[in-house]
């Protein structure tokens, strides 16, 4: 772990990131009642009237073509609509990292990473996942809430793109270098990325695949970029098509 006067100059640091970051509280709440109240209300809007439109329809007594083009229609004006209301709740939860105040405390690592992935490995129904956890630091410096976020993140992503493969592996990495700061590495053998687009996979609604092959909106990894930024870190990825995807974040110890 760092010395005591480190550790003391990088809570003084935090704590101007949070004094600036309270400067900026009241446009932050101005932002967050327009995502939880105004922009949901012409959604809502937009799912009711669709259903009962699909009635309308049903009564008008279209058949053939013009019925099943009808249908279209209602089926991605409300699939849209539905991903619209994830890409809110994916804004939201972002805006709530950025602006939550951070508790720092000595976090137990290996505890909390066995936590979260006991708990996604019930969502893995029966599919074959072996899981490695290779945990080297006993404890890390961090916001406990958001650290835990972080972690469920990077594994619910490996969780999912290992989905087309007759046994996901997916192996989780942490050590400390020599200048004391603490590398998480998450590693899985998916359906992994082109290279080259890497420089997107962390900003907000970016997806590297098309949208019905996975879930999401592409608001994870940007949840685990601004969680590790926020404590002074960072992250960066590497994958081959096909070949799996490793996230490393590096994080001051």
């Amino acid at each position: 772990m760092l010395p005591l006067d480190e550790v003391a100059q990088l809570r003084a640091q935090l704590a101007e990131r949070e004094r600036q970051l309270a400067e900026l509280a009241p446009a932050y709440e101005d932002f967050l009642r327009a995502i939880s109240h105004d922009l949901r209300a012409p959604l809502r809007h937009i799912t009711s009237y669709g259903s009962l439109l699909q009635e309308v329809l049903q009564e008008a007594g279209l058949q053939g073509q013009a019925q099943a083009e009808a249908n279209e229609f209602l089926a991605t004006m409300q699939q849209s609509a539905q991903r619209m209301g994830k890409m809110l709740d994916g804004l939201l939860a972002l805006s709530r990292i950025v602006r939550a105040p951070l508790h720092l405390q000595a976090v137990p690592l290996a505890e909390l990473l066995a936590q979260v992935q006991a708990e996604l490995a019930g969502r893995a129904g029966q599919r074959v996942v072996v899981w490695q956890l290779q945990v080297q630091p006993a404890q890390v410096q961090a916001d406990a809430a958001l650290l835990r976020q972080l972690l469920w993140q990077l594994l619910d992503n490996a969780l999912k793109f290992t989905q087309p493969c007759a046994q996901a592996e997916i192996t989780v990495a942490c050590w400390q270098s020599v200048d004391k700061q603490v590398h998480l590495r998450v590693q899985d053998n998916g359906v992994g990325f082109n290279q080259s687009r890497a420089t997107g996979l962390f900003g907000l609604f970016q997806r590297l695949h098309r949208e019905g092959e996975f879930d999401g909106v592409g608001a994870g990894l940007a949840a685990v970029r601004a969680i590790a930024q926020r404590h002074g870190g960072q992250v960066q990825a590497s994958a081959q098509l096909g070949q799996g995807c490793t996230i490393t974040v590096m994080w001051p110890g």
